[in-house]
């Protein structure tokens, strides 16, 4: 949600209800300024004010209503009067016309007057303006994206069989003469529409196989002529800028696309395959911003823990978890937090996925001699307060890492293991000594991405004695049966609708748990008989809750099912 008044007249309206001293909105501004972020996020993050209050108030500094679609109904029809890239450009939903025939629209800034303009003469009657924040933005736009997934597979196989039956002399020209340019830009268009974070175009034996990942779970969309395989393939390398005649060995490479006002990073894979080249397409929002602790899922407590390790001036903040558990954007949580004027702020990553004002990123060549060994060796050199490295894999970058750790820098890393316990054992195997894994581990959070329950098709269910069984059976494979668990009794689910595509799931958010190197822990760090289970149990003692129990907690709470909880746990 943008600020559609004055900065001045929100820190009028703070002060006078208490809510912030008028020196620290003007830092908080200044601070959003440099960062490129916005101050309404920022204040959201920093628990000045909730987003509730802060819509209730532009909106009435505005003279208009909140549009809160999650109470308020849209109307398919209405919404179709723009196309997408008009409304996403403009960012505005029409929502519904009133019996005198005056349209609603939905608008993240009611006071443009352009739009305004524009709205009246492209409908050819009177708009009346509501504040649309970011999420009632979002549910107006995925009724386009709802649309078009009835109409995509259609639209597809329609150009591709008109092409095929064409005059062409075989299937090779017929595919030349397809419209590559349009279907590439559908398929991303889709994907976009559809919440995917990942593309895959897999060759098979007799067809091209379209996948998107969607919320965490891989979906299949169409399948298409194999023959189009060859065109949609160069046309992706093409504009990743990859090598069009080189088909055995894999390239990597990435593009920007642009949908209206919003743009997407496209990072691409291409490998070869036993049917040929398998293509992958990574989506990221190239104007995305880091979360608070808060919003990536953290409770309260366990984000007062770690931003109190975040404060420490030296030192090793561990994030883990597997592929695809939502460890970068955590660890790129904790550098914004960090983001400071007098902080001298270094990276290597591989690949850079955000770009952050005020960081120096630095991405790792090989083929240039840039490894994260060498590039922190080189990092080191930079006169650093605080240094991120996108993955500690081997023994020459953990040693680095601890040594400047020891010396003087809080570093922040990614670890692949399981859980946060394991963290300790694996850092042995890469040849730290475990006085040292004492000496500068501060904390580790260890992760994954659970599905979060659709806001919109809600609905709550009384919990069975099944559910009571579930929770027990897990919490005796982790060997935490004694503990006291009582199950929750009543639970949530998404019934399934239009915004979420009938799955009853809507977006991400972490579960996690945190395990603090306490002067306890380092005693069994260092113990000789050095024993996992003792280090998990001890954990638990001091307040430390596995991903299992605080997934249980979130669950209690609607953000997701305990079967989903379940479900990524086991993986």
């Amino acid at each position: 949600m943008k600020l559609p008044i004055p900065p001045l007249q929100l820190k009028k309206k703070l002060a006078q209800e208490n809510l912030v001293a008028p020196d620290r909105f003007d830092a908080l501004l200044a601070e959003a300024t440099r960062k490129g972020q916005n101050l309404l996020d920022i204040l959201i993050s920093e628990r000045i004010v909730d987003r509730e209050y802060l819509t209730a108030f532009l909106a009435s500094a505005l003279g208009v209503e909140p549009a809160n679609f999650a109470a308020r109904p849209i109307d398919p029809a209405a919404v179709k009067l723009l196309s997408e890239e008009v409304a996403r450009q403009r960012q505005v939903i029409v929502f519904g016309r009133e019996p005198s025939g005056v349209y609603d629209a939905a608008m993240a800034d009611p006071s443009d007057l352009e739009t305004l303009e524009f709205l009246t003469q492209h409908l050819k009657a009177k708009v009346r303006p509501f504040l649309a924040t970011l999420d009632d933005l979002n549910r107006g736009f995925s009724i386009y994206g709802y649309e078009l997934g009835q109409d995509f597979k259609k639209l597809i196989e329609e150009n591709v069989q008109a092409s095929l039956r064409g005059q062409s002399k075989n299937t090779e020209e017929a595919a030349a003469q397809l419209p590559v340019v349009a279907i590439v830009n559908n398929i991303v268009s889709y994907a976009v529409a559809s919440r995917a974070s990942d593309v895959h175009l897999d060759l098979l034996e007799n067809a091209l196989l379209i996948r998107y990942r969607i919320d965490g779970v891989l979906i299949e969309i169409m399948r298409l002529p194999k023959v189009i395989h060859a065109a949609l393939a160069a046309r992706i390398k093409l504009l990743s800028g990859l090598k069009i005649d080189e088909h055995y060995k894999p390239q990597d490479g990435r593009f920007r696309q642009h949908l209206g006002n919003q743009m997407i990073d496209i990072r691409v894979s291409v490998i070869p395959t036993f049917y040929g080249e398998k293509v992958e397409m990574r989506l990221l929002e190239a104007t995305q911003k880091p979360l608070s602790l808060e919003e990536l899922g953290m409770r309260p407590d366990v984000a007062k823990v770690v931003g109190g390790n975040l404060s420490k001036p030296y030192g090793m903040i561990l994030s883990c978890g597997p592929t695809g558990s939502g460890k970068t954007s955590t660890l790129y949580a904790f550098v914004n937090i960090l983001n400071r004027p007098e902080v001298n702020i270094v990276t290597i990553e591989d690949p850079i996925e955000y770009n952050m004002p005020y960081i120096n990123q630095t991405q790792i060549n090989p083929q240039a001699g840039v490894t994260f060994a060498e590039g922190l060796r080189a990092l080191l050199r930079q006169d650093p307060n605080i240094i991120m490295v996108g993955e500690i894999r081997d023994s020459e970058t953990a040693d680095i890492s601890v040594q400047a750790a020891l010396t003087g820098h809080l570093l922040l890393a990614l670890l692949h293991t399981n859980d946060a316990p394991t963290a300790i054992p694996r850092l042995f195997d890469l040849g730290v000594p475990p006085f040292l894994v004492a000496s500068v581990l501060n904390v580790v959070v260890a992760q994954r991405l659970v599905r979060k329950i659709c806001r919109n098709c809600i609905a709550s269910y009384e919990a069975g004695a099944d559910v009571q069984k579930l929770i027990s059976d897990e919490l005796k494979t982790l060997n935490l049966e004694t503990k006291a668990q009582i199950a929750p009794k009543l639970l949530y689910r998404g019934k399934g609708c239009h915004a979420c595509t009938m799955t009853g799931y809507r977006g991400r958010i972490g579960i996690f748990e945190v395990l603090v190197v306490t002067d306890t822990m380092k005693k069994l760090i260092t113990d000789p008989r050095f024993d996992l289970e003792a280090v998990r149990q001890k954990a638990h003692e001091e307040g430390t809750k596995t991903m299992f129990e605080d997934g249980v907690l979130k669950a209690e709470v609607g953000l997701t099912t305990i079967e989903e909880v379940l479900r990524v746990i086991r993986e």
